[in-house]
Protein backbone atom coordinates (compact mmCIF):
# COMPACT_ATOMS: atom_id res chain seq x y z
CA UNK A 1 0.00 0.00 0.00
CA UNK A 2 2.92 2.58 0.81
CA UNK A 3 4.67 1.53 -2.34
CA UNK A 4 1.25 1.88 -4.44
CA UNK A 5 0.28 5.35 -3.11
CA UNK A 6 3.69 6.64 -3.34
CA UNK A 7 3.89 5.48 -7.01
CA UNK A 8 0.46 7.79 -7.29
CA UNK A 9 2.10 10.72 -5.74
CA UNK A 10 4.44 10.64 -8.57
CA UNK A 11 2.93 9.75 -11.38
CA UNK A 12 -0.52 11.52 -10.82
CA UNK A 13 0.62 14.70 -8.66
CA UNK A 14 3.75 15.10 -10.10
CA UNK A 15 6.18 14.23 -6.46
CA UNK A 16 9.85 13.63 -6.47
CA UNK A 17 10.57 9.62 -5.76
CA UNK A 18 13.01 10.02 -3.20
CA UNK A 19 10.36 12.57 -1.23
CA UNK A 20 7.59 10.96 -1.41
CA UNK A 21 9.22 7.73 -0.18
CA UNK A 22 10.43 9.70 2.62
CA UNK A 23 7.68 11.18 3.31
CA UNK A 24 5.53 7.52 3.45
CA UNK A 25 8.25 5.73 4.88
CA UNK A 26 8.86 7.71 8.06
CA UNK A 27 8.99 5.25 10.98
CA UNK A 28 9.31 2.08 9.03
CA UNK A 29 11.35 -0.90 10.13
CA UNK A 30 14.53 -0.78 7.92
CA UNK A 31 13.68 -4.21 6.05
CA UNK A 32 9.79 -3.05 5.07
CA UNK A 33 11.97 0.56 3.85
CA UNK A 34 14.21 -1.18 1.94
CA UNK A 35 11.29 -3.33 0.34
CA UNK A 36 9.10 -0.50 -0.72
CA UNK A 37 12.09 1.83 -1.98
CA UNK A 38 13.36 -1.07 -4.41
CA UNK A 39 9.97 -1.72 -5.50
CA UNK A 40 8.90 2.26 -6.15
CA UNK A 41 12.40 2.95 -7.56
CA UNK A 42 12.54 0.40 -9.67
CA UNK A 43 9.08 0.78 -11.15
CA UNK A 44 9.60 3.97 -11.71
CA UNK A 45 12.62 3.46 -13.83
CA UNK A 46 11.21 0.94 -16.12
CA UNK A 47 7.76 3.00 -16.23
CA UNK A 48 8.36 2.87 -20.40
CA UNK A 49 9.04 -0.71 -20.62
CA UNK A 50 6.53 -1.56 -18.09
CA UNK A 51 3.81 -0.07 -20.00
CA UNK A 52 4.70 -2.17 -23.03
CA UNK A 53 4.68 -5.31 -21.70
CA UNK A 54 1.31 -4.74 -19.75
CA UNK A 55 0.00 -3.92 -23.33
CA UNK A 56 1.20 -7.08 -24.93
CA UNK A 57 -0.12 -9.16 -22.03
CA UNK A 58 -3.73 -7.30 -21.88
CA UNK A 59 -3.64 -6.99 -25.37
CA UNK A 60 -5.03 -3.26 -25.10
CA UNK A 61 -3.53 0.27 -24.53
CA UNK A 62 -3.04 1.58 -21.42
CA UNK A 63 -4.81 4.55 -22.35
CA UNK A 64 -7.91 2.40 -21.91
CA UNK A 65 -7.29 1.74 -18.08
CA UNK A 66 -7.60 3.83 -14.86
CA UNK A 67 -4.14 5.79 -14.36
CA UNK A 68 -4.54 4.02 -10.52
CA UNK A 69 -5.01 0.58 -12.55
CA UNK A 70 -2.08 1.59 -14.76
CA UNK A 71 0.48 1.94 -11.39
CA UNK A 72 -0.93 -0.99 -9.55
CA UNK A 73 -0.04 -3.07 -12.76
CA UNK A 74 3.47 -1.93 -12.92
CA UNK A 75 4.12 -2.44 -9.20
CA UNK A 76 3.07 -5.74 -9.90
CA UNK A 77 4.80 -6.24 -12.76
CA UNK A 78 7.94 -5.28 -11.42
CA UNK A 79 7.75 -7.34 -8.18
CA UNK A 80 7.04 -11.09 -10.33
CA UNK A 81 9.90 -9.71 -13.13
CA UNK A 82 12.52 -8.01 -11.09
CA UNK A 83 12.43 -8.80 -7.50
CA UNK A 84 12.60 -11.71 -5.16
CA UNK A 85 8.80 -12.12 -4.99
CA UNK A 86 7.07 -15.28 -5.57
CA UNK A 87 4.95 -14.82 -8.71
CA UNK A 88 1.77 -15.94 -7.10
CA UNK A 89 2.32 -12.86 -4.14
CA UNK A 90 2.97 -10.62 -6.98
CA UNK A 91 -0.54 -11.71 -8.21
CA UNK A 92 -1.83 -11.82 -4.60
CA UNK A 93 -0.87 -8.34 -3.50
CA UNK A 94 -1.80 -7.01 -6.34
CA UNK A 95 -5.99 -7.93 -6.67
CA UNK A 96 -6.06 -7.59 -2.56
CA UNK A 97 -4.48 -3.44 -3.76
CA UNK A 98 -6.67 -3.48 -6.29
CA UNK A 99 -10.00 -4.04 -4.35
CA UNK A 100 -8.95 -2.11 -0.97
CA UNK A 101 -7.22 0.82 -3.01
CA UNK A 102 -9.48 1.26 -6.47
CA UNK A 103 -12.60 -1.59 -5.90
CA UNK A 104 -14.05 -4.68 -6.43
CA UNK A 105 -15.20 -4.24 -10.42
CA UNK A 106 -11.14 -3.99 -11.30
CA UNK A 107 -10.37 -7.03 -9.24
CA UNK A 108 -10.71 -9.27 -11.90
CA UNK A 109 -9.10 -7.38 -14.79
CA UNK A 110 -5.94 -7.01 -12.50
CA UNK A 111 -6.14 -10.73 -11.97
CA UNK A 112 -6.39 -11.97 -15.41
CA UNK A 113 -3.75 -9.71 -16.65
CA UNK A 114 -0.95 -10.10 -13.39
CA UNK A 115 -1.67 -13.87 -14.84
CA UNK A 116 -0.81 -13.37 -18.06
CA UNK A 117 2.19 -11.20 -17.13
CA UNK A 118 4.04 -13.74 -14.74
CA UNK A 119 3.58 -16.58 -17.25
CA UNK A 120 7.27 -15.05 -19.30
CA UNK A 121 10.40 -14.05 -17.62
CA UNK A 122 11.17 -10.47 -17.95
CA UNK A 123 13.88 -11.24 -21.06
CA UNK A 124 11.20 -13.15 -22.91
CA UNK A 125 9.04 -10.37 -22.54
CA UNK A 126 11.56 -8.09 -23.18
CA UNK A 127 11.97 -10.16 -26.56
CA UNK A 128 8.51 -9.78 -27.33
CA UNK A 129 8.14 -5.89 -26.96
CA UNK A 130 11.14 -5.57 -29.31
CA UNK A 131 10.06 -7.67 -32.23
CA UNK A 132 10.20 -5.61 -35.36
CA UNK A 133 11.13 -2.23 -33.27
CA UNK A 134 14.50 -0.19 -35.07
CA UNK A 135 17.82 -0.32 -33.26
CA UNK A 136 17.07 2.90 -30.57
CA UNK A 137 13.02 1.79 -30.07
CA UNK A 138 14.44 -1.62 -28.74
CA UNK A 139 17.21 0.03 -26.83
CA UNK A 140 15.00 2.18 -25.17
CA UNK A 141 12.73 -0.69 -24.12
CA UNK A 142 15.32 -3.08 -22.83
CA UNK A 143 17.36 -0.22 -20.91
CA UNK A 144 14.17 1.51 -19.48
CA UNK A 145 14.86 5.11 -20.82
CA UNK A 146 12.49 7.22 -23.78
CA UNK A 147 14.32 6.75 -27.02
CA UNK A 148 14.91 10.81 -27.42
CA UNK A 149 17.74 10.08 -24.27
CA UNK A 150 18.69 7.10 -25.93
CA UNK A 151 19.58 9.19 -29.13
CA UNK A 152 21.18 11.82 -26.85
CA UNK A 153 23.70 9.62 -25.33
CA UNK A 154 23.97 7.94 -28.54
CA UNK A 155 25.23 11.29 -30.03
CA UNK A 156 27.88 11.87 -27.58
CA UNK A 157 29.05 8.15 -26.83
CA UNK A 158 31.10 5.54 -29.17
CA UNK A 159 28.92 2.92 -30.18
CA UNK A 160 30.10 0.40 -27.80
CA UNK A 161 29.34 2.33 -24.57
CA UNK A 162 25.94 3.11 -25.33
CA UNK A 163 24.49 -0.23 -23.51
CA UNK A 164 26.93 0.71 -20.72
CA UNK A 165 26.36 4.24 -20.13
CA UNK A 166 22.31 2.95 -20.13
CA UNK A 167 22.68 0.04 -18.19
CA UNK A 168 24.78 2.31 -15.38
CA UNK A 169 21.49 4.54 -15.48
CA UNK A 170 19.62 2.03 -13.47
CA UNK A 171 21.83 0.91 -10.80
CA UNK A 172 21.31 3.24 -7.71
CA UNK A 173 24.38 5.30 -6.97
CA UNK A 174 25.91 4.95 -3.42
CA UNK A 175 25.60 7.23 -0.83
CA UNK A 176 28.72 9.85 -1.35
CA UNK A 177 29.94 12.81 1.53
CA UNK A 178 32.29 15.70 0.71
CA UNK A 179 34.09 17.16 3.76
CA UNK A 180 34.51 20.73 3.82
CA UNK A 181 37.93 22.08 3.13
CA UNK A 182 39.35 23.70 5.97
CA UNK A 183 37.03 22.25 8.59
CA UNK A 184 37.64 18.57 8.35
CA UNK A 185 39.80 16.37 7.04
CA UNK A 186 38.94 13.59 4.57
CA UNK A 187 40.89 11.04 7.01
CA UNK A 188 38.95 11.73 9.63
CA UNK A 189 35.35 11.05 8.06
CA UNK A 190 36.99 7.82 7.06
CA UNK A 191 37.51 6.99 10.11
CA UNK A 192 33.96 8.00 11.33
CA UNK A 193 32.12 6.32 8.80
CA UNK A 194 34.13 2.89 7.64
CA UNK A 195 33.44 4.53 4.22
CA UNK A 196 35.84 4.48 1.27
CA UNK A 197 38.00 7.79 -0.20
CA UNK A 198 36.51 8.54 -3.66
CA UNK A 199 38.83 7.59 -6.70
CA UNK A 200 38.99 11.09 -8.26
CA UNK A 201 38.14 13.63 -5.34
CA UNK A 202 40.15 14.59 -2.89
CA UNK A 203 37.40 15.50 -0.44
CA UNK A 204 34.88 12.34 -1.35
CA UNK A 205 33.58 9.32 0.36
CA UNK A 206 31.36 6.97 -0.24
CA UNK A 207 29.35 5.68 2.84
CA UNK A 208 26.26 2.95 3.39
CA UNK A 209 23.20 4.25 6.04
CA UNK A 210 21.31 7.37 7.03
CA UNK A 211 24.43 9.74 5.99
CA UNK A 212 22.40 11.96 8.83
CA UNK A 213 23.49 9.89 11.34
CA UNK A 214 27.40 11.08 10.68
CA UNK A 215 28.88 13.45 13.08
CA UNK A 216 30.34 15.39 10.48
CA UNK A 217 27.04 15.90 8.27
CA UNK A 218 25.19 17.00 11.23
CA UNK A 219 27.48 19.59 12.49
CA UNK A 220 28.02 20.65 8.79
CA UNK A 221 31.52 20.28 8.37
CA UNK A 222 30.46 17.62 5.56
CA UNK A 223 27.52 17.37 3.76
CA UNK A 224 26.18 14.48 0.82
CA UNK A 225 27.45 15.39 -2.94
CA UNK A 226 28.07 13.44 -5.64
CA UNK A 227 31.90 13.19 -6.34
CA UNK A 228 31.38 14.76 -10.14
CA UNK A 229 29.55 17.59 -8.56
CA UNK A 230 33.21 17.35 -6.36
CA UNK A 231 35.20 17.07 -9.86
CA UNK A 232 33.75 20.04 -11.33
CA UNK A 233 34.78 22.43 -8.21
CA UNK A 234 38.30 21.21 -8.26
CA UNK A 235 38.54 21.92 -12.01
CA UNK A 236 37.10 25.29 -11.70
CA UNK A 237 39.26 26.25 -8.45
CA UNK A 238 42.10 25.47 -9.94
CA UNK A 239 41.51 27.07 -13.32
CA UNK A 240 40.84 29.97 -11.21
CA UNK A 241 44.23 30.12 -9.11
CA UNK A 242 45.97 29.53 -12.84
CA UNK A 243 44.62 32.45 -14.29
CA UNK A 244 46.24 34.22 -11.33
CA UNK A 245 43.00 36.63 -10.96
CA UNK A 246 41.92 38.16 -7.13
CA UNK A 247 38.33 37.10 -5.92
CA UNK A 248 36.22 37.03 -4.67
CA UNK A 249 34.49 34.35 -6.25
CA UNK A 250 30.22 33.86 -6.96
CA UNK A 251 28.22 30.77 -7.00
CA UNK A 252 25.30 31.10 -9.16
CA UNK A 253 22.32 29.15 -8.91
CA UNK A 254 23.95 28.23 -5.60
CA UNK A 255 20.88 25.99 -3.95
CA UNK A 256 21.20 23.58 -2.46
CA UNK A 257 24.59 24.29 -1.79
CA UNK A 258 26.83 21.59 -1.82
CA UNK A 259 29.23 23.66 -4.35
CA UNK A 260 29.62 26.31 -2.53
CA UNK A 261 30.66 24.55 0.86
CA UNK A 262 33.45 23.69 -1.37
CA UNK A 263 34.23 26.97 -2.89
CA UNK A 264 33.59 28.61 1.02
CA UNK A 265 36.30 25.88 1.79
CA UNK A 266 38.26 26.88 -0.89
CA UNK A 267 38.48 30.68 -0.90
CA UNK A 268 40.93 31.20 1.96
CA UNK A 269 40.88 34.59 2.96
CA UNK A 270 38.60 35.82 -0.09
CA UNK A 271 35.15 36.14 -0.21
CA UNK A 272 32.34 34.21 -1.52
CA UNK A 273 28.88 35.53 -2.82
CA UNK A 274 26.35 32.91 -3.73
CA UNK A 275 23.31 33.72 -5.30
CA UNK A 276 19.73 31.99 -5.66
CA UNK A 277 16.47 32.65 -6.78
CA UNK A 278 14.61 30.79 -4.51
CA UNK A 279 14.24 31.51 -0.91
CA UNK A 280 14.18 28.55 0.44
CA UNK A 281 16.76 26.53 -1.67
CA UNK A 282 18.95 29.91 -0.30
CA UNK A 283 18.19 28.57 3.15
CA UNK A 284 19.47 25.29 1.96
CA UNK A 285 22.68 27.51 0.86
CA UNK A 286 23.30 29.25 4.26
CA UNK A 287 22.77 25.77 5.69
CA UNK A 288 25.39 23.92 3.77
CA UNK A 289 27.86 26.86 4.68
CA UNK A 290 26.68 27.37 8.80
CA UNK A 291 30.10 25.67 9.87
CA UNK A 292 31.65 28.35 8.25
CA UNK A 293 32.87 31.91 9.59
CA UNK A 294 29.62 34.05 8.36
CA UNK A 295 32.42 37.11 7.65
CA UNK A 296 33.67 35.05 5.00
CA UNK A 297 30.61 34.46 2.57
CA UNK A 298 27.16 36.14 1.86
CA UNK A 299 24.03 34.41 0.46
CA UNK A 300 21.73 36.54 -2.12
CA UNK A 301 18.16 36.01 -2.73
CA UNK A 302 18.97 37.23 -6.84
CA UNK A 303 18.45 36.03 -10.08
CA UNK A 304 21.40 36.34 -12.26
CA UNK A 305 21.89 40.17 -12.92
CA UNK A 306 18.63 41.43 -10.54
CA UNK A 307 21.03 41.88 -7.70
CA UNK A 308 23.13 44.72 -6.31
CA UNK A 309 26.32 43.28 -7.05
CA UNK A 310 29.09 45.43 -8.72
CA UNK A 311 29.72 43.91 -12.17
CA UNK A 312 33.04 42.88 -13.16
CA UNK A 313 33.66 42.23 -9.72
CA UNK A 314 34.34 38.05 -9.39
CA UNK A 315 37.96 36.23 -10.15
CA UNK A 316 35.45 33.39 -10.87
CA UNK A 317 32.36 32.64 -11.04
CA UNK A 318 30.73 29.19 -11.70
CA UNK A 319 27.47 28.62 -13.08
CA UNK A 320 25.68 25.69 -12.52
CA UNK A 321 22.26 26.04 -14.34
CA UNK A 322 18.97 24.61 -14.40
CA UNK A 323 19.52 21.43 -16.66
CA UNK A 324 17.08 18.48 -18.24
CA UNK A 325 19.37 16.82 -15.53
CA UNK A 326 20.35 13.50 -17.86
CA UNK A 327 23.49 13.10 -16.09
CA UNK A 328 21.43 12.43 -12.60
CA UNK A 329 18.94 9.80 -13.92
CA UNK A 330 20.84 6.59 -11.82
CA UNK A 331 19.41 9.05 -8.50
CA UNK A 332 15.66 10.20 -10.22
CA UNK A 333 14.02 7.61 -11.62
CA UNK A 334 10.49 9.43 -12.73
CA UNK A 335 12.93 12.05 -14.25
CA UNK A 336 13.51 10.01 -17.63
CA UNK A 337 9.95 9.62 -17.84
CA UNK A 338 8.95 13.44 -16.97
CA UNK A 339 11.49 15.60 -19.55
CA UNK A 340 10.63 15.53 -23.38
CA UNK A 341 12.82 16.60 -26.17
CA UNK A 342 10.43 19.93 -26.43
CA UNK A 343 11.72 20.92 -22.75
CA UNK A 344 15.60 21.26 -24.23
CA UNK A 345 14.43 24.63 -25.98
CA UNK A 346 12.96 26.62 -22.74
CA UNK A 347 15.62 25.41 -21.34
CA UNK A 348 18.62 26.48 -23.52
CA UNK A 349 17.17 29.81 -23.44
CA UNK A 350 17.32 29.88 -19.65
CA UNK A 351 21.04 28.72 -19.91
CA UNK A 352 21.61 31.14 -22.15
CA UNK A 353 20.82 34.03 -20.38
CA UNK A 354 22.80 33.20 -16.95
CA UNK A 355 25.80 32.27 -18.98
CA UNK A 356 25.06 35.74 -19.89
CA UNK A 357 24.62 37.09 -16.44
CA UNK A 358 27.90 34.89 -15.28
CA UNK A 359 29.91 36.51 -17.88
CA UNK A 360 29.20 39.88 -16.80
CA UNK A 361 29.83 39.74 -13.02
CA UNK A 362 33.62 37.82 -14.36
CA UNK A 363 36.47 40.93 -13.95
CA UNK A 364 38.57 41.01 -16.64
CA UNK A 365 40.85 37.78 -16.98
CA UNK A 366 38.35 35.86 -14.74
CA UNK A 367 37.26 32.88 -15.02
CA UNK A 368 33.14 31.32 -15.91
CA UNK A 369 32.80 28.08 -15.10
CA UNK A 370 29.62 26.56 -16.95
CA UNK A 371 28.08 23.71 -15.10
CA UNK A 372 25.12 21.05 -16.39
CA UNK A 373 24.66 17.39 -15.52
CA UNK A 374 23.61 16.50 -18.71
CA UNK A 375 25.21 15.18 -21.59
CA UNK A 376 22.97 16.08 -24.28
CA UNK A 377 24.77 18.22 -26.85
CA UNK A 378 22.73 21.41 -27.21
CA UNK A 379 22.81 21.81 -22.96
CA UNK A 380 26.69 21.78 -23.42
CA UNK A 381 28.96 21.76 -26.41
CA UNK A 382 26.22 23.59 -28.69
CA UNK A 383 25.87 26.71 -26.44
CA UNK A 384 29.40 26.77 -25.15
CA UNK A 385 30.98 27.29 -28.42
CA UNK A 386 28.25 29.49 -29.81
CA UNK A 387 28.76 31.80 -26.47
CA UNK A 388 32.41 31.82 -26.72
CA UNK A 389 32.46 32.89 -30.42
CA UNK A 390 30.02 35.97 -29.54
CA UNK A 391 31.83 37.09 -26.76
CA UNK A 392 35.68 36.31 -27.89
CA UNK A 393 35.92 34.10 -24.81
CA UNK A 394 39.05 32.06 -24.48
CA UNK A 395 38.24 28.26 -24.04
CA UNK A 396 40.09 27.00 -22.03
CA UNK A 397 40.71 23.33 -21.91
CA UNK A 398 39.02 22.08 -18.86
CA UNK A 399 40.26 18.20 -18.90
CA UNK A 400 43.49 19.89 -18.43
CA UNK A 401 42.66 20.75 -14.46
CA UNK A 402 41.10 17.22 -14.09
CA UNK A 403 44.51 14.82 -15.01
CA UNK A 404 43.90 12.26 -12.00
CA UNK A 405 40.62 11.43 -13.96
CA UNK A 406 40.76 9.27 -16.81
CA UNK A 407 38.88 9.90 -20.52
CA UNK A 408 36.71 12.79 -19.21
CA UNK A 409 37.01 14.78 -22.26
CA UNK A 410 33.81 15.55 -24.01
CA UNK A 411 33.23 15.29 -27.82
CA UNK A 412 35.25 18.27 -28.12
CA UNK A 413 37.95 17.70 -25.89
CA UNK A 414 38.22 21.53 -24.58
CA UNK A 415 35.27 20.33 -22.49
CA UNK A 416 34.77 17.70 -19.60
CA UNK A 417 32.21 15.26 -19.52
CA UNK A 418 31.83 12.56 -16.98
CA UNK A 419 30.06 9.47 -17.26
CA UNK A 420 28.40 6.75 -14.39
CA UNK A 421 29.51 3.92 -16.65
CA UNK A 422 32.59 5.36 -16.52
CA UNK A 423 33.10 7.27 -13.93
CA UNK A 424 30.95 6.32 -11.58
CA UNK A 425 29.96 9.74 -11.23
CA UNK A 426 26.69 11.86 -12.38
CA UNK A 427 27.24 12.78 -15.43
CA UNK A 428 28.72 16.06 -15.35
CA UNK A 429 29.72 18.57 -17.99
CA UNK A 430 32.15 21.25 -17.54
CA UNK A 431 33.22 24.21 -19.48
CA UNK A 432 36.11 27.08 -18.54
CA UNK A 433 35.66 30.49 -20.00
CA UNK A 434 38.18 33.06 -19.54
CA UNK A 435 37.53 36.90 -19.70
CA UNK A 436 39.83 38.70 -21.65
CA UNK A 437 41.99 41.29 -20.22
CA UNK A 438 41.41 44.79 -20.70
Amino acid sequence: MAAFRTLRDVTADGAYTNLALAERLRGAPAADAAFVTEMVNGTARALGTLDAIIEAAAGRATSTLQPAVIDLLCLGAYQGLRMRVPPHAAVATSVDLAVSQIGQRVAGLVNAIMRRIIERTWDEWLDIVTAGLDEMDALALRYQHPRWIVEAFADRLPPEELVSALEADNVPPRTTLAVRPGLLDRDELVAETGGEATRFSPWGVTVTGDPGRVKGVSNGRAGVQDEGSQLVVLAASRAAEAAGVAGPWLDMCAGPGGKTALLRGLTGPEFLVATELQPHRAKLVQQALRAFDPAGHQVVIADGGESALRFEAFGLVLADVPCSGLGSLRRRPEARWRRQAEDLKSLRSLQCVLLVGAWAWARPGGVVAYVTCSPHRAETEEIMTEFAACMEAEILTAPSFLPEVPDCAAADPRFVQLWPHRHGTDAMFLALLRKPDK
